[in-house]
Order: structure tokens, then sequence, then C-alpha cells
């Protein structure tokens, strides 16, 4: 399961969307991710999962591989939906001793559902479509202007960037030890809730002390490069927006425009009905 999460990696292609400016693709991924909790009404989630389908497309990423991603948050998904269902008010549909299940919390529960699951694909296409340095230079550019506040954007970008790099990194250790303790005779899958959660104590350790010296070998790395921040730092390629990147952010600024506004929808036609009604 966690070997199967690509949030963090990088997947080489010579796609529309990979050769986009990063800064457009952090852009679009925040305006993405900000639109989702806006929309409160599924023609809004069609029009989000149709913009999807069509930056997965151009991303040329097989669609396998990006699902295959979502394994890693099943769990997670599950339990929203059950806190969801059952802890919604409204009118119920089904009873079940204490417990019951409404309409809202049906409603509410899909909705959240589409959201984490949009939002975890969009998050891991900007990741599978740009690289860890393209993503830190973007990030330091968009937030340039809070330097003026004394705000070391540059060191945030970095961390940011390192912490996204890591996740795979992660995730793959975390299969690696999982197999190696199961060989020794561990056993992950019997037992109660509390029992589970002892047993994954011979994997958390050895864990945390390998994420300790993976990031002390990064630092001694750094180090050894003479890295000291932003400070003399030149890059051997500046960001610099063309044709293409205007383009993509005029499409993405239009169809933000029509997922949010499918929010307010109802009202519109409300008021056109209303004029309508108007005597002449």
């Amino acid at each position: 399961m966690f070997k199967s999460i690509t949030l963090g990696q990088y997947y080489p292609s010579d796609s529309i969307l990979h050769k986009l400016d990063p800064r457009v693709k952090v852009i679009a991924t925040f305006g993405y991710i900000i639109s989702l909790f806006l929309i409160n009404n599924f023609t809004g989630y069609i029009i989000a999962g149709a913009f999807l389908a069509v930056c997965v497309g151009l991303s040329k990423v097989p669609l396998r591989f990006i699902l295959n991603g979502m394994k890693g948050i099943l769990f997670l998904l599950l339990i929203t939906v059950i806190f969801n269902l059952f802890l919604t008010p409204g009118t119920p549909v089904f009873r079940f001793w204490k417990l019951q299940i409404t309409m809202e919390g049906i409603v509410f529960a899909s909705k959240m559902a589409i959201r984490l699951i949009f939002l975890i694909i969009c998050s891991t296409l900007m990741t599978l479509t740009t690289t860890p340095n393209q993503l830190t230079d973007a990030l330091e550019s968009i937030g340039r202007p809070l330097t003026v506040l004394h705000v070391p954007v540059h060191e945030v970008a970095m961390m940011m960037s390192i912490a996204l790099r890591f996740i795979p990194i992660l995730a793959e250790e975390t299969d690696k030890i999982e197999k190696a303790q199961m060989a020794r005779g561990a056993d992950f899958e019997s037992g109660n809730i509390m029992q589970r959660a002892k047993s994954l104590i011979p994997v958390l350790v050895p864990l945390f002390l390998s994420a300790f010296r993976r990031a002390d070998e990064l630092a001694t790395a750094m180090e050894a490069r003479c890295y000291r921040g932003d400070e003399g730092r030149t890059k051997m390629k500046d960001l610099t927006y063309d044709k293409r990147d205007y383009i993509a952010q005029a499409a993405l600024l239009a169809s933000l425009g029509i997922m949010i506004g499918t929010r307010y929808l109802p009202g519109i036609s409300q008021m056109i009905a209303a004029v309508g009604k108007l005597p002449g």
C-alpha cells in the first residue's frame, strides 16, 4: 500500500503539462483545491472532474499509474465517508440500533469523498509533471513579494520541496521495513485495532531512525556543496512566461470561474425567473 503512493514522484515525459512554467501548475493546483471547497453542488463537481480528466490526458501520464496512488488514502477515504454518513443530521433513510444514515449524510459524504479524491489526484499530477527544482523555483518566485515582510521564502520553498520529495522515499522505506519484519514473523493483519497499532511499533521506530539518517545525509551533502540558502544563488534557467503559459493561465481562470460559478446558479436562475414575472 505504501509503495503505491505516487505523490512526490516525478514522471518524465514531453507532454504539454511538463513543458508549462511550474508557476502556472502551482497556481492551478492551489486554485483548483480552493474551488473544490467552494463548489456546493454535483454540477460543479462534474465540471471539476472534466477539467481534471483533460489535464490527466494532456500530461501523458498513464491513468493506471495515477489511480495506483489512491491506494494509500483508501483508509482515510473510508473513515471520512463513514463519519459523515452516520454523524450528519437530517432525514433518516436507514436506521440500525442507535445509528442512522440520513439523506443529507449521503450527499455530504459523497461530496467529501469527491473532494478528497480530486484533491489527491490534482496534487499528484502537479508533482508528476514538475521536478523538485522547478517546484522550488516556482514557490520561491510566487512568494517573492513576502520577502518585504522578512519571510524566508527560499527556505520555506526548499523545505516544502524536500518534504514532497521525501514522501515516496519514506513510503518505499516503510514497505521494505514491513517486509523485513514479516520475514521475522511479525503479523500486521490479525488482532483488534489496538493490537494492530501496537504491532506497528517495530515499523515506526526503524522508520524514524531512517528518516533522521536520511535528513542528516541530505544536510551533509548540501553543506558539502556550499549551500548557503538564497544568498548569492544563481539559476541555470530563469523562469519565463511564454505564449503557451498565458493561454494555459487564461484557460485555468475560465475553468475555475465556471466551477465556482455553479455555486450561484440556483440564485441566478431565481433572479431571472423573478425578472420574467415582472409586469411589462
